[in-house]
């Protein structure tokens, strides 16, 4: 396992957009709160390109994402936002600067297939808010959980119970992230090996019918049946409609979904698309306990 320098006060930290486009304010507010952290930042130069959906066309990003990851004077490389583009790119990207000088990778939801190519690395990277949330969305809390990870002070957390947890505990290295892009990743060269892993998912804005199959793909894949625990963020914004009635909301699908399973399962952990996004060390050893009045998520 390899863990990236923590950060110290005066280094520099890249700011790129790997997927979706980016509007310049964004970038200008990260820059302030960065800059109160002590942190020199660094922008791609493609960051507020616009190409349809994209911050620029495919070559772009990849131009942008790999300056960051080869420079090894930048010690943290921060997606400004997710929405969905990463996996166009990152067979385009060259690791080996990367894995001569590791460095922090941090975001989440798109940005979920870089933490999986990452992990496969051995190398920790860090699951949290991104700078499109930062004003708006997410709490004060959240961004102090990026900072103390950024700067190594993240230990662990304890959180109140959930009437649906199951009681237990495991230990094994923290993978995982968004639940659609999990599922895109199977088969592929950034597919996540769950075997004697904690798995932690969440998601946003599916039909509660997708969550469903996108469970029942990870359990005929494999990819269930051998974790050691499971950790459920949010699942915000499940849907149903007349037209795609399934009849169950989404924490009773998952719990059903690893029903014959006898490892801990902690819900609502308070991580995903919501106001308390609190940051994760994905790659690194965890140990999970599920007691019946607490939940306490310690990394080792």
């Amino acid at each position: 396992m390899i863990i990236p320098p923590y950060l110290q006060k005066g280094d520099t930290v890249a700011l790129v957009a790997p997927a979706k486009k980016i509007t310049p304010n964004v970038i200008e507010n990260a820059i302030s709160i960065l800059e109160k952290w002590g942190l020199r930042v660094w922008i791609g130069r493609n960051a507020t390109n616009e190409h349809y959906w994209f911050a620029g066309t495919d070559t772009e990003r990849v131009q942008d994402l790999q300056e960051a990851l080869n420079n090894p004077q930048i010690k943290a490389v921060i997606a400004l936002r997710g929405g969905y583009g990463t996996s166009r790119i990152i067979p385009h990207l060259d690791f080996s600067a990367f894995l001569q000088h590791p460095k922090w990778i941090v975001g989440f939801s798109d940005i979920t297939i870089l933490h999986a190519k990452i992990n496969q690395f051995n190398v920790a990277s860090i699951h949290a808010t991104m700078p499109i949330l930062f004003d708006e969305v997410n709490d004060a809390l959240s961004l102090q959980t990026l900072k103390n990870a950024l700067f190594g002070e993240l230990n662990s957390y304890i959180i109140e119970r959930d009437n649906r947890n199951r009681i237990g505990t495991g230990k094994g290295v923290l993978v995982g992230g968004n639940l659609s892009l999990l599922n895109v990743a199977i088969g592929t060269s950034y597919d996540v090996n769950t075997e004697g892993k904690i798995l932690f998912i969440e998601d946003i804005d599916e039909y509660a019918y997708n969550i469903d199959r996108m469970m029942t793909h990870l359990k005929h894949s494999g990819k269930l049946d051998k974790i050691v625990g499971l950790v459920v963020g949010y699942m915000t914004d499940i849907k149903e409609s007349e037209e795609k009635f399934f009849g169950k909301e989404a924490y009773e699908i998952i719990a059903e979904s690893v029903a014959e399973y006898n490892y801990p399962v902690c819900y609502r952990f308070p991580a995903g698309h919501e106001m308390n996004n609190y940051a994760l060390y994905l790659g690194r050893t965890v140990s999970l306990e599920v007691n019946p009045d607490c939940v306490v998520l310690s990394w080792i």
